[in-house]
């Protein structure tokens, strides 16, 4: 039964940050918490469905969207847009603001989970990579090395952003001096000493919630003949052979980068199913690849186009490892099953996840050049490092002790009912 308290999420325009706070939303209601996650009105179908015995204590509240110039008609989400232009939705974001604090003033919460940065540097930052002293902000991120998505500013009553509204750099440092407390998508177990440190600096309680594994999806039928055809070819190699390359539907990869990917799979001369959605540029799906490069790969790899089950890909015994750009939740997934990690990061914030794996000996990073390109022989030398070379055999191995960690569903839900605890315990 619910016992009266009651939660806001307010997670980013991103499904990087709304599955998230979903899991995390569904988690507190299984305690009896109820839950108004707001997001808009074209993003509530397309999230994964609420388990019906908990569709009474989790209300998916629609935030109105205002229009903006520049954001396309529909545009509601990251993955609506184009490569460059989260500055028009952040900008429509921050113009729901009035919206948001009417419905927190009438509702009057017990908490609110707020992301700390809920849509990126409105400026152009430079990579951390690539300073010798990077501004302190970059350090403080590069330090803990979490995804701001993945750790959410938890606040008791009424939130107060900047004039503007509830993004950008002011909305960060607002949320990180005015919450109550930090809770974190992560365990001691795998990032206690970040965890500590950042609670030094900023003097209050970070709370991890533990990393929220997945349920490991169920064997299912299916009608659909390109994905049983995939599924026909994935049973046919040896276990842990198969890389599978991956970097969800709000990556916009440009020709030469998808082409240099293809043709770094090509110089592996390992086996790889590779989940491609078709690019704006691209005229068609055999655009998308480089002229001959089906013919030239045969049986040996698999280009599946459009939207792909990434769960039910990872879970598949031929699968040994995992291409994609170091997303937090992403991470969580592939260290789930205990798979070798080669890390492709495409933006700032996943630098600092890559640096952090690579730093713990468990990923290993595909070699970035200075104006933020790769080439096919470093994705080449990654893929054949991490899979079948003798030095990359303590990356495997790394990857398989964090299997006992990520996939420990029992410790995970003692963090979660130790964040629980923190939040009736502190409730007025």
């Amino acid at each position: 039964m619910p016992d009266g308290m009651h939660v806001v999420m307010l997670p980013w325009l991103a499904f990087g940050h709304m599955i998230p706070f979903l899991q995390l939303s569904i988690a507190l209601a299984k305690a009896g918490i109820r839950i108004s996650f707001l997001t808009t009105q074209k993003n509530i179908p397309r999230l994964p469905k609420i388990p019906q015995h908990l569709t009474a204590l989790i209300n998916l509240v629609e935030l109105p969207l205002p229009k903006v110039d520049g954001l396309p008609e529909g545009a509601e989400a990251t993955v609506d847009i184009l490569h460059g232009s989260d500055e028009y939705l952040k900008k429509a974001y921050d113009l729901s603001y009035p919206a948001f604090k009417k419905f927190i003033t009438e509702e009057s919460p017990d908490w609110i989970v707020h992301d700390l940065f809920p849509n990126g540097v409105k400026k152009k930052w430079p990579s951390p990579e690539s300073l010798a002293s990077p501004p302190e902000w970059f350090e403080f991120e590069s330090s803990v090395a979490f995804s701001p998505h993945e750790t959410a500013g938890v606040y008791r009553g009424l939130f107060s952003p900047d004039a503007s509204g509830f993004s950008g750099m002011d909305g960060l440092v607002l949320s990180l001096q005015g919450c109550s407390a930090l809770a974190v998508r992560s365990c001691n177990e795998f990032q206690g000493e970040y965890l500590g440190l950042l609670k030094k600096l900023l003097k209050r309680p970070v709370i991890p919630v533990g990393l929220l594994p997945p349920t490991p999806p169920e064997k299912r039928e299916t009608t659909d003949p390109k994905w049983a055809k995939t599924l026909k070819w994935l049973d046919e190699q040896p276990n842990r052979s198969v890389v599978f390359v991956c970097f969800g539907s709000e990556c916009k990869f440009k020709r030469d980068q998808v082409f240099e990917i293809a043709l770094g799979l090509q110089l592996s001369n390992l086996p790889f199913l590779w989940a491609l959605r078709t690019p704006i540029w691209a005229t068609n799906d055999i655009d998308t690849l480089p002229p001959g490069f089906k013919s030239q790969i045969g049986s040996r790899g698999v280009v599946y186009m459009g939207w792909a089950a990434q769960l039910e890909i990872l879970a598949h015994p031929s699968i040994g490892g995992s291409l994609f750009h170091s997303g937090w939740a992403s991470v969580i997934e592939t260290v789930q099953y205990g798979h070798a990690l080669i890390v492709l990061p495409l933006a700032n914030v996943q630098s600092l996840d890559a640096r952090m794996l690579v730093d713990k000996g468990l990923a290993i990073k595909v070699e970035i050049n200075n104006d933020g390109s790769f080439d096919r022989d470093a994705i080449a030398r990654s893929l054949r490092l991490a899979m079948v070379e003798e030095e990359g055999e303590r990356f495997r191995l790394k990857s398989i002790e964090m299997k006992a960690i990520v996939s420990d569903q029992t410790l995970h839900e003692h963090y979660m009912n130790e964040f629980i605890n923190f939040l009736k315990s502190s409730k007025t």
